[in-house]
């Protein structure tokens, strides 16, 4: 069906990085070079001790804050965690879930990001739900088995009309900062799949309306082959999403 059918998205997670007057000095580079930009969508997901400033900071501007991660209670003893509450009640949105640190450093599994994922939908909130197999799975010729298994879990508790509501992003966890990307190949196989799979779940009107995100050491060299893959609609971007030059060049991904 082609990329043409959907918006393509551009986003950041900066993980683990910047204070809060190093996100200020990058918001204050990145937004002019980014200027006039009309047809794609841009968020940013910074640390959640920046996340209050920055929402202030875009107000206005074409590019959207999202957090990084949430609980799926709105409230409670849960020491060190943020509800979906808290994240729409300073205007936020957007929300990261599932990514491949959280399921590998801290052991979230299926089951928890699949309650936060029906959380942020049940809160009018759009969840950047991430999947993708380690090395070992890709060796063993799992990956399609693995990816259909995350994708059926983390939309299981949520309406087949709110499918549409959610943003996928396929990170395969070998490529994440090692400095390897997958083939171009194994990059539209993997999104083509997750696309019909979306569509055995919810309908193939709206898996040609979900955009599904690569990500996995995306970078200004890579950026324009992976936008011209049919079933790629945008990039998760981790690393070279830190320097505003850097990431505005992966947002201009056209004129690479």
């Amino acid at each position: 069906m082609g990329q043409d059918k959907r918006r393509p998205l551009l986003a950041a997670n900066w993980k683990m990085h910047k204070t809060v007057s190093e996100m200020e000095e990058f918001l204050s580079s990145f937004l002019k070079m980014v200027s006039g930009i009309d047809d794609r969508d841009i968020f940013i997901a910074p640390s959640f001790v920046c996340l209050h400033d920055m929402v202030k900071l875009l107000k206005g501007t074409q590019v959207e804050p999202a957090a990084q991660n949430m609980f799926y209670k709105e409230e409670g003893a849960f020491t060190g965690e943020v509800s979906p509450k808290m994240l729409t009640s300073i205007g936020v949105s957007l929300v990261i879930l599932g990514h491949s640190e959280r399921r590998h450093i801290f052991h979230e599994d299926d089951e928890l990001i699949g309650k936060k994922m029906e959380s942020a939908i049940s809160h009018g909130m759009r969840p950047v739900f991430c999947v993708g197999e380690t090395l070992e799975e890709r060796e063993k010729g799992l990956t399609s088995t693995v990816l259909k298994n995350q994708l059926s879990r983390g939309l299981q508790g949520i309406k087949e009309s709110d499918t549409g509501r959610v943003i996928v992003a396929y990170e395969p966890v070998w490529a994440i900062g090692t400095g390897k990307t997958a083939t171009l190949e194994q990059i539209q196989e993997a999104h083509a799949l997750l696309r019909s799979e979306i569509g055995k779940l919810a309908g193939e009107d709206i898996a040609q309306k979900v955009r599904i995100l690569y990500g996995g050491s995306v970078k200004p060299g890579n950026i324009k082959d992976i936008m011209g893959l049919d079933d790629v609609d945008g990039a998760l971007v981790g690393g070279a999403s830190l320097e505003p030059e850097s990431f505005a060049q992966i947002v201009r991904f056209e004129e690479n």
